[in-house]
């Protein structure tokens, strides 16, 4: 992480408390749920990574410096950073992006520029990462909207079991 947008240094993070998003725990509300029935929208996977990372660094404060934006642009041409995109017609309204090892996926960032766009872009995200055979899909923090959805902490201890174990399994994103 960078403290802002303009700091030139990076950090690791590996907080007491992590944020997990329970594979089988997403928390879909009547108003969501009505949205994806509507099917107004289309998913993409890996169509649109730099706009996805543009958007989600696209904030007054953000931890998405130019390294990192350079960074994760190397990982996803190396096949391991990646991209589930939202778009309605033909514009991207919602995203979210991250790393994938084994099979842990670490959610990096997310944007929304319309009613419901991260909020589809994880639902199907997560959707996604179940097909695949995924263990873990790490948020870092939660935040009251990542609650709200289902995101849950667990301890440090039992984050870095689960991680062990998610990285003995591999799995394609793609």
């Amino acid at each position: 992480m960078s403290e802002d947008a303009d700091d030139p240094e990076l950090f690791w993070v590996d907080p007491r408390k992590r944020g997990i998003f329970p594979l089988d725990g997403f928390h879909t509300s009547r108003s969501l749920s009505r949205r994806i029935t509507q099917g107004d929208y289309e998913c993409s996977i890996n169509t649109q990574f730099s706009d996805v990372v543009r958007a989600c660094a696209d904030r007054d404060t953000t931890w998405i410096n130019a390294t990192i934006f350079d960074l994760y642009l190397e990982l996803h041409e190396l096949g391991f950073a990646h991209s589930f995109e939202v778009t309605r017609d033909q514009k991207l309204i919602g995203g979210v992006y991250g790393v994938a090892l084994g099979s842990a996926f670490f959610g990096e960032s997310m944007f929304s520029h319309a009613t419901d766009g991260s909020k589809l872009a994880l639902y199907h995200l997560i959707a996604h990462l179940n097909a695949r055979g995924f263990t873990l899909f790490d948020t870092q923090f939660i935040t009251p909207h990542l609650a709200s959805l289902g995101a849950i902490e667990i301890s440090r201890a039992d984050y870095h079991h689960r991680l062990a174990k998610a990285l003995e399994t591999r799995c394609q994103f793609n």
